[in-house]
């Protein structure tokens, strides 16, 4: 089964086996918000992904 490459270069997996992924939404039109929610987009989001979908975002998973 191929990788989806394009969206297994938006994750890093850490040293634990963590998956990070930078929170959706905060590319631009950044300007109207207050500066600790433009530094909360910023922080790595953390989740889990079920084995069958991860054979198919990550490679080597």
């Amino acid at each position: 089964m191929k990788t989806n490459k394009s969206y297994s270069k938006r994750l890093k997996v850490t040293k634990n086996g963590k998956i990070i992924s930078r929170k959706p939404g905060f590319n631009h039109f950044n300007a109207k918000q207050s500066r600790t929610s433009q530094l909360a987009g910023r922080k790595g989001q953390t989740f889990t992904i079920k084995n069958k979908p991860m054979s198919h975002l990550m490679p080597n998973a």
